[in-house]
């Protein structure tokens, strides 16, 4: 059980770094075409989630060792949680920023 579980969340680490450099990159004042959108909503959104939710388990495991060094865990909170969840839900569908 232990080993699928590592294996399916290196395989989705792995596979949300190269879906979001495969999305279309259109510029800001274009609109996307239809394809990147499509692209966009059922592939990259479903990974983007399944990172955030990673981070976000991540992050829990993280708090421990930032309250022993003594650091805000903000800024893991930050790189693992909320910049995950603005890729996922604030951009607008089919943009690549």
């Amino acid at each position: 059980m232990r080993r699928t579980t590592a294996i399916l969340f290196a395989m989705v680490l792995g596979l949300s770094a190269t879906t979001a450099t495969a999305a279309s990159s259109a510029s800001p004042y274009e609109e996307p075409s239809a394809g990147a959108m499509a692209f966009d909503l059922l592939i990259v959104r479903p990974i983007g989630l399944v990172t955030t939710v990673a981070g976000a388990g991540l992050f829990v495991l993280s708090v421990p060792f930032s309250a022993v060094q003594g650091k805000s865990p903000l800024d893991a909170a930050d790189t693992l949680v909320l910049e995950p969840a603005r890729f996922t839900f604030t951009r607008p569908l089919g943009v690549d920023e």
